[in-house]
């Protein structure tokens, strides 16, 4: 095909012209008539928004709309013009460039064979005198490749704005839904949208915690210090999970073959955890143990207690132990998890246009910030702006930071009963010679008149003697069990807290009304900083909330009529949860969706008639042959044995399978 034969389009921008730029018409579409294409769809969806209308709305209200003479009109011109002129000029702009592509492909590749000056292309030339090794195009095929790569992820980018604006527009508001999609909801640990303390009417302030868990990483992470043993251990059990499920599958396919029902997700497991020991052993000390049989006890030994790091003076390179160290770097198990992470979300930071001025890389201890600007005084830095904190916790990290959580919470408690109880020693002191001022001062004149003309002649206690469960701040606690103190919310210590600091100053204002002598100076301001860094220590995560893997903590401040900051990171979080985490995988659920209830043809609930194909299949499972042997008895049994089952196990059914109904 010469490139003669493919026109050239117009340089120039008409909607008319064919194959111009912006134009609804294309040469590339030959003989596909576009306008008829596009009424059909269009009155297609007019049609149906108007069978919406005429049936939704009331008998009366229908009356009064004037459908007949100018709605369905309205709604043809309206998708006519958004769909028509947006969609279907964006379609043949983009055919009309791929046309100039090919045209240009075509001619360079014309000039090629015109340069030849023998019938033996250059390539099997190159090919024939250097090898494969020497003249290959793996190079320029890779950066092809790449090339695509970037192209599709520039696509996939926009599509993701253009979806999480949509969603915004469509909720007119701004949630956790438009700022995390509904697939990676289930790895949010908090999200709390809040307006900034500054500048409250104007700005927001966005935490969102996000924990990806071990099992849920694409390449696994392991800390800096980890041995060379566990890794190697990590390895070989993970070789052993894959045997296990082989057999398992291989299980699977025989069943089928036979014709028998599948295994129920509680009999795989059993299945599984009946093979473990075919792999492995308890028996540490025995070298011919089945779990020496990937790695031998003696190379176990040699490896016994090896860390990232060897001593300089006790280093050897030609040593049994610094050889299968050097084997395991070299294959970088140790850190490409962690490197994995931090390429990602830089890389997708910097295609988002979501720069970044600080970046503190804290390699050895699997943590990572960054900031958006170097500085960190709030005061300082413009109302749209970020910050991330990455972090890999292990089991032991995660007990010693909830050690330090509660001693925290329980400071704020010290801290907030002592200026609960200062505040009521100047509260009391404040009454003193002014008579009745609260309840309690009513009661207790009244206390002895109660005593003895009420509680006296009923035989009851006073209130004085009752105990006291209620504090009259929060309700009464549930006692702790198992589940609440291995897992500690402090949502009901933290109510109490909140209660408290409100009633202090709601206190204060009723003691000293506009009157500011110095014990109330000094009591607001202990007040105002418990509660700014109770505020902050609310903010925070709890660390019994999270489980061990990765935490990619991210705080936003982004203005309110704009989210530009907010709209940027919701995709850049998307794709990097996308790249580095497998997601949720549900067994249970992922194994009911391949049963035969949820495949059914009648759950369509179509009243078209069968194909006539599964009507064949039907006639010809009633009109087999009975056993001729079987003297008459299985005349007119059909065989309901799943279709699946039924074509492997013909063999069976003819040595009188159909017994088995």
């Amino acid at each position: 095909m010469a490139s003669i034969d493919l026109p050239k389009s117009p340089n120039v921008f008409h909607p008319e012209k064919p194959s111009a730029v912006g134009s609804r018409n294309s040469l590339a579409q030959e003989f596909r008539d576009q306008q008829a294409e596009v009424d059909l769809l269009l009155s297609e969806e007019v049609d149906k928004v108007m069978n919406h209308i005429t049936t939704r709305l009331p008998k009366d209200v229908l009356e009064k709309v004037d459908i007949m003479g100018g709605l369905k009109e309205k709604l043809y011109s309206y998708f006519n013009q958004n769909y028509q002129n947006m969609f279907n000029r964006y379609i043949v702009t983009t055919e009309d460039e791929m046309v100039k592509k090919v045209r240009n492909f075509i001619d360079k590749e014309e000039m090629k064979a015109l340069a030849r000056y023998t019938p033996k292309e250059i390539a099997a030339l190159l090919d024939q005198v250097g090898g494969v090794d020497k003249f290959n195009t793996g190079e320029i095929e890779k950066s092809i490749v790449n090339m695509y790569g970037h192209l599709q992820g520039h696509i996939q980018r926009g599509i993701n704005d253009l979806e999480n604006l949509t969603n915004s527009l469509l909720r007119q508001k701004t949630d956790v839904g438009a700022f995390i999609r509904g697939e990676n909801a289930y790895s949010i640990v908090k999200c709390a949208f809040k307006d900034n303390i500054s500048k409250p009417k104007t700005v927001t302030d966005v935490k969102l915690s996000v924990n990806i868990l071990d099992s849920e990483l694409i390449s696994p992470i392991f800390h800096y210090q980890v041995t060379v043993e566990f890794l190697i251990k990590d390895l070989i059990s993970k070789n052993i999970i894959d045997l296990i499920d082989k057999e398992i599958e291989q299980l699977k396919d025989q069943l089928i073959d036979e014709g028998k029902e599948e295994m129920a997700d509680s009999e795989i497991i059993f299945e599984k955890m009946k093979r473990v020991e075919k792999y492995t052993s308890d028996e540490q000390d025995d070298p011919k143990s089945k779990r020496y049989t990937f790695f031998a006890k003696s190379l176990m030994d040699k490896i016994e207690g090896l860390r990232a790091e060897i001593d300089p003076e006790d280093f050897d390179p030609i040593n049994v132990r610094e050889n299968l160290k050097k084997i395991m770097d070299l294959e970088n198990i140790r850190n490409r998890g962690f490197n994995t992470a931090i390429n990602s979300i830089t890389s997708i930071l910097d295609t988002s246009k979501m720069g970044y001025q600080y970046v503190e890389n804290l390699k050895n201890a699997r943590e990572m910030v960054l900031r958006e600007y170097e500085d960190t005084d709030s005061k300082q830095l413009p109302d749209e702006r970020y910050e991330i904190r990455m972090k890999y916790y292990d089991q032991a990290q995660l007990l010693e930071e909830r050690k330090a959580y509660d001693v925290q919470a329980t400071s704020f408690e010290v801290e907030v009963q002592h200026l609960w109880d200062v505040l009521g020693m100047v509260y009391e002191d404040s009454k003193f010679l002014r008579g009745v001022v609260d309840f309690n001062d009513l009661a207790r004149r009244y206390r002895n008149k109660i005593k003895n003309k009420i509680k006296a002649r009923t035989g009851d206690p006073i209130y004085e003697d009752i105990e006291k469960s209620w504090d009259e701040i929060s309700f009464t606690k549930p006692a702790d069990t198992e589940v609440e103190r291995m897992n500690r919310t402090y949502v009901f210590e933290k109510d109490k807290i909140k209660r408290r600091l409100i009633l202090m100053r709601e206190k204060l204002q009723k003691m000293y009304a506009y009157k500011y002598p110095i014990q109330r100076r000094v009591m607001e301001e202990r007040l105002t900083f418990l509660e700014y860094e109770f505020n902050r220590f609310d903010y925070m995560i709890n660390p019994y909330h999270i489980q061990p893997g990765l935490l990619l903590d991210v705080d936003i401040t982004s203005i309110k009529r704009k989210k530009a900051t907010l709209d940027g990171m919701a995709n850049v979080l998307n794709e990097f949860l996308h790249g580095v985490s497998k997601g949720f995988q549900d067994a249970a659920f992922a194994a009911f969706s391949r049963r035969r209830s949820t495949v059914r043809d009648d759950i369509a609930q179509s009243f078209a008639t069968g194909s006539e194909e599964e009507g064949n299949d039907y006639l010809d499972m009633l009109n087999e042959p009975s056993d001729s042997g079987a003297e008459g008895t299985k005349t007119g049994v059909v065989d309901v044995t799943p279709k699946r089952g039924r074509k492997r196990s013909q063999k069976k059914q003819d040595d009188g399978g159909l017994k088995e109904i």
